[in-house]
């Protein structure tokens, strides 16, 4: 008999100690209801919900993956854009800019919607500010670290065209963390948030982190998959 069994056959006004959580039933151990969310009151009350600014950014946040996503895996079914272009590398290259004007917007979206909103006086602090500083160096190292090993099109969905590398890149800083790029790109936004002592940046940058989540759980799958595919057929040559 376990421990909480025991416990519970007894008679409960001779407890002494509290039931001890069964492990195995994760979070539905857990009582929301004595959770303390005071923080997450105190950033969600600077924070309007309703206004264009902030709309727009979770927009863009949310649209730039869906449609990188979307088309790169048309033009992998179909090569329609291979064809139009009259190259693989080309189309790539056309759809990779397209994908940085999507990125450049979507920071100036989120730029615009702490700049509009209300600074948080409990962030304007010295060692907040540092640390944001701290945060967009770590993240710039990440995502030109990144770009720099995985080249143009390696970064911008050239396997998807059938430009594939020829093996894993597992160096600097892919020795560090999966998906480099996008956890970069994240710390950037997170340290722009504390820098400008913004809690809708805070609240901004944990959409851009869910929507990254997501975007990999799709795209890993899927890259995995032509690999797959290109190693079998070179087994049957």
């Amino acid at each position: 008999m376990s421990d909480v069994a025991a416990v519970q056959d007894g008679n409960p006004g001779e407890n002494k100690y509290p039931v001890p959580l069964d492990c195995c039933g994760g979070l539905n151990n857990v009582d929301y209801s004595k959770m303390d969310v005071t923080l997450m009151k105190e950033v969600l009350k600077y924070i309007n919900f309703q206004d264009s600014s902030f709309c727009i950014a979770v927009i863009a946040i949310i649209f730039n993956p869906l449609f990188w996503n979307v088309v790169a895996r048309w033009e992998h079914r179909t090569r329609t854009l291979s064809k139009l272009f009259g190259s693989p590398s080309l189309a790539c290259y056309c759809l990779g800019f397209i994908i940085i004007l999507l990125n450049v917007y979507r920071s100036h979206s989120m730029t615009v919607a702490m700049r509009l909103q209300a600074r948080w006086d409990l962030m304007e602090r010295t060692d907040v500010f540092y640390v944001g500083v701290a945060l967009m160096v770590l993240g710039t190292v990440l995502v030109v670290g990144s770009f720099l090993r995985l080249g143009f099109t390696g970064t911008f969905l050239g396997d998807y065209f059938g430009i594939l590398m020829e093996e894993k890149v597992t160096c600097f800083p892919f020795n560090v963390l999966d998906n480099p790029m996008y956890w970069g790109s994240t710390a950037n936004y997170l340290g722009l948030a504390l820098i400008g002592a913004s809690p809708v940046g805070l609240v901004l940058t944990a959409i851009v982190a869910v929507v990254y989540k997501v975007a990999i759980r799709i795209e890993g799958p899927f890259t995995e998959q032509i690999y797959l595919e290109r190693s079998q057929r070179r087994k049957l040559q």
